[in-house]
């Protein structure tokens, strides 16, 4: 392993959801939507589409992996990788993100390192996959 490395950032939460619902959530365009950034994301193995970043402008992203209804991927930017992975667990869904494509000699598309993004990503995916707890929870 590359001592440039930066680890992953992963947040795993357990829903109290179905897992069809969950997927509803994590790989739409209203669902992506409602609890990260306004998008123009299609499920469709290679799709571009842009993330709209407010301040940061629009991230260009395309779909790598989509394995409904437990796996989608896709690239966010230039470096980095995004994972949504869902596991059906009696009625529940656990849904673990992953955000990975650190490196520690690597500066974003805005002049910012990654060592740097990566501490205040870390926090923000806290409150971000919170959010997704109450929009699906709330909407029973």
């Amino acid at each position: 392993m590359s001592t440039n490395t930066v680890p992953d950032i992963r947040q795993t939460v357990t829903l109290n959801a179905p897992i069809q619902k969950v997927w509803s959530a994590v790989a739409t365009a209203d669902g992506i939507g409602a609890w990260f950034m306004p998008n123009n994301f299609e499920p469709v193995l290679g799709y571009e589409f842009h993330l709209k970043a407010g301040p940061f402008g629009d991230s260009p992203c395309k779909v790598t992996e989509l394995d409904p209804p437990t796996r989608l991927s896709f690239t966010w930017g230039k470096d980095w990788t995004l994972t949504f992975e869902l596991t059906e667990l009696e009625g529940k869904t656990e849904f673990t993100l992953i955000h990975s494509g650190w490196d520690i000699d690597k500066v974003t598309e805005f002049g910012e390192t990654h060592q740097v993004v990566h501490e205040r990503m870390s926090n923000g995916w806290i409150g971000i996959v919170q959010k997704l707890r109450t929009i699906i929870e709330d909407s029973q």
